[in-house]
């Protein structure tokens, strides 16, 4: 029994595993914000089948007539004139008015679906640079700690060096200060890992120590720099502008439609006293659109500048859009660059340098001043090159994920080309 608990806390105490791709999946699963998208889709779908209906009926009653003086004063059944009044009217709203309310709502529908996509897009971003950062700065948790095991046993070796006669103090003091120094990196970093686990489980709900496996091939993207434009066309956010236009065009049907008046029926029965006979009254109301220039067409024109407006807006926003996604792709190229020239060569030449200063020193030939020195060059340029990688792979996180990537995998625009193709 003690053993099963053991096992159980054991279970318990272990480091979760995380891919990318879960972490990305829990975002999404987790997040209030695309299911405030699905209610507000429904919402607008609910409220186009409304909008489509007819306005109801009113209910009328009343007395008409009333003597309010004189012998008959509040008597409903003297005076031939005095009548209670029952009815009913009923607006005829056109068929194309009611069209235009119905179909706007059901693009606001499509918008919110396309801000769904929106925010998906930005969940899966966040959630991969989030995810990249605690990797990244996990590695160089695990380069530090490395170095600081070297660094003891340095300590250790000075020491015991010290009492055999062949070393000095100042070797001692010198790897001392050298552990003192990792100790402070090591507090930096473990203060940045705490930081990128909890942007982490931000978005995942994972928290605590959390084991990541599965490196993206953060080398390649989704998207194709030869056909950007054409992609960037399809971005989400472009897509909610489409959609913003629609509704600006059916805001604008809908103001064409309102030139048109419409009318009203009304039909009562209206009741007389005893000795005098029941009547029935029937009416037709419409408005008088005597400043139609003045009203109704400045509306429309004021619905008609709208989509202009609009259709503006999205050509801005697409060029945007484009230049920084070109911007992202020179720096992301820019860093891929410079990690291979680390890892090809300034990170082989610092390790080089640290082991040619260590055999100098067991030589004779350098102090060991000289040899921490070397080692915490390389472990700098190590560190640098850690860092560099980060920044890339932020960089190919913002670029991969600009469009939503759904269960499988599978990008939109990916998609799309090898369907073309």
């Amino acid at each position: 029994m003690l053993s099963l608990v053991a096992c159980a806390r054991g279970a318990l105490a272990a480091p979760q595993s995380l891919t990318l791709g879960e972490a990305q999946q829990q975002a999404v699963a987790r997040s209030y914000q695309l299911t405030a998208q699905n209610q507000a889709t429904t919402a607008a779908r609910e409220m186009a089948v409304a909008a489509d209906q007819l306005p109801d009926p009113v209910l009328k009653a009343g007395i008409d007539n009333l003597p309010v003086s004189g012998r008959d004063r509040f008597n409903v059944g003297s005076d031939f004139m005095t009548m209670r009044r029952v009815g009913i009217s009923q607006e005829l709203t056109r068929a194309d008015k009611r069209h235009w309310r119905s179909a706007r709502l059901e693009r606001e529908a499509d918008k919110a679906q396309a801000q769904k996509d929106v925010a998906t897009a930005a969940i899966q971003r966040d959630t991969a640079v989030a995810w990249l950062e605690l990797y990244y700065t996990q590695r160089m948790a695990e380069l530090i700690a490395d170095q600081t095991t070297v660094a003891r046993q340095e300590i250790e070796a000075t020491e015991a060096a010290y009492r055999g006669g062949r070393g000095s103090q100042a070797d001692i003091l010198a790897a001392r200060s050298a552990l003192l120094a990792l100790n402070d990196r090591n507090s930096e970093i473990g203060g940045r890992l705490r930081v990128a686990q909890t942007k982490l489980g931000r978005w995942t709900g994972v928290t605590g120590e959390v084991t990541l496996d599965g490196a993206p091939d953060v080398e390649k993207i989704r998207l194709d720099p030869a056909t950007l434009d054409t992609d960037l066309a399809h971005h989400p956010q472009i897509a909610v502008m489409n959609k913003q236009e629609d509704i600006a065009q059916a805001e604008a049907n809908l103001a064409r439609a309102n030139r048109q008046p419409d009318w009203s029926v009304e039909i009562a029965f209206q009741q007389r006293g005893s000795a005098y006979s029941n009547m029935v009254s029937v009416g037709i109301s419409v408005p008088l659109q005597w400043d139609r220039k003045n009203r109704q067409d400045r509306e429309l024109s004021a619905k008609l500048a709208t989509v202009e407006q609009t259709k503006a807006e999205r050509e801005e926003l697409l060029r945007e859009h484009v230049a920084e996604a070109r911007a992202m792709l020179a720096e992301w190229q820019s860093g891929r660059e410079r990690i291979a020239r680390y890892a090809s060569q300034l990170v082989p030449l610092a390790g080089e340098r640290s082991q040619a200063m260590l055999a100098a020193y067991r030589g004779g030939k350098a102090t060991l001043a000289d040899v921490l020195a070397a080692r915490r060059s390389e472990t700098e340029v190590r560190l640098q090159a850690l860092a560099l990688q980060m920044d890339t792979a932020r960089l190919w996180a913002q670029l991969n994920f600009l469009f939503p990537v759904d269960g499988s995998g599978s990008h939109p625009v990916a998609s799309r080309n090898q369907e073309s193709q």
